[in-house]
């Protein structure tokens, strides 16, 4: 039986009676998840670590927080600063048999995951994907020759040891209800970003966090990404949104903030669509994010387009990134 996404959002971000009845299974996965935690801080279990630094960028909670346009930042940044970044990450929902996959933009996304194609796409770095996050970074070091690691959605991938440790939140839902799961939405308690070098806030952020700006560029064509439409063209018109992530809100509240009528379609996070689900027979273009466009090129048309998504960091941010990365290379941890 499949839950809808709005009672999820009702149950983790509302008052829903039954997050309280839940709330004794979200005490036992909280305390599965510390006592995971500790198992590899005290060396119960292995940490493997590479000889090269590894950045993880992750979240605490369930659902899209901005993870995928920081890491495309944080690549860019560091190749602006000389470095060789390479990319791995867990490939969610891939069908792949083997570890790991090396990932190009031209992948299948069903085969290596939606994100992957889109990281190797926006980035042009070395991309791979394996759920040990270790192979897939020591086959990059081995083919590639990279020489620092970006590692996404991986706080909670313990068995990998990481230098630098940067927590994404949505400042407008920020925590939900703040419960574990499954009476909230958090995968570990909050008091785990104590522990973490960085915060990064999508909106809003309040002291002690960097703020993420999110730069919403032209409408690209989904057949042919070198065509570009100004989306002011579609100001008063009506059009179809689609959205298959984490959170859509922002989505399509910047669609209908450009004076667009959207006729919003909510999927899945990491959708497989199918062409059914994207083509329409009343003549409206169909708007959608970039994540959902890199499964859709097969059947799309000419009145499919995407948003592509950029984002801006703060001086601030960039200082401190760099002093964590100078420490690293003198063999220290900032504190």
């Amino acid at each position: 039986m499949l839950v809808s996404p709005k009672f999820i959002e009702d149950l983790w971000y509302g008052k829903h009676p039954l997050s309280i009845a839940l709330t004794p299974l979200a005490w036992c996965y909280q305390f599965m998840m510390t006592l995971r935690h500790l198992v590899y801080q005290s060396g119960i279990l292995p940490i493997q670590s590479l000889d090269i630094p590894v950045i993880v960028v992750g979240n605490i909670v369930v659902g899209g927080t901005g993870k995928t346009p920081l890491v495309i930042w944080l690549a860019e940044h560091l190749k602006e600063k000389g470095l060789k970044p390479g990319i791995v990450s867990r490939g969610y929902k891939s069908r792949g048999k083997q570890w790991p996959q090396q990932v190009r933009k031209d992948s299948n996304p069903e085969l290596v995951g939606d994100e992957p194609v889109l990281l190797a796409s926006r980035t042009n770095c070395p991309v791979a994907i394996a759920p040990n996050r270790y192979i897939a970074a020591e086959a990059l070091i081995e083919h590639e020759q990279v020489d620092i690691i970006i590692c996404d959605d991986g706080l909670q991938h313990y068995a990998l040891a990481r230098d630098i440790e940067i927590a994404v939140i949505d400042g407008i839902r920020r925590f939900g209800n703040g419960r574990c799961l499954p009476a909230g939405p958090l995968r570990e308690s909050v008091s785990r970003l104590k522990s973490v070098d960085m915060i990064v806030c999508n909106s809003g952020a309040v002291r002690g966090e960097f703020e993420m700006e999110y730069i919403p560029q032209q409408l690209c064509s989904v057949v042919d990404e070198n065509k570009q439409c100004d989306i002011e063209k579609l100001r008063n018109r009506s059009v179809h949104a689609i959205a298959g992530i984490g959170n859509p809100t922002k989505f399509f509240s910047y669609l209908r903030g450009r004076g667009i009528h959207t006729i919003e379609h909510k999927f899945p996070d990491h959708y497989q669509f199918k062409a059914e689900d994207i083509c329409f027979d009343d003549g409206f273009p169909v708007v959608m994010t970039e994540k959902d466009a890199v499964k859709c090129t097969e059947f799309a048309s000419e009145e499919h387009w995407f948003l592509p998504i950029d984002v801006t960091m703060s001086n601030a941010f960039e200082h401190r990134l760099t002093i964590l990365l100078k420490d690293i290379t003198n063999g220290q941890k900032a504190a």
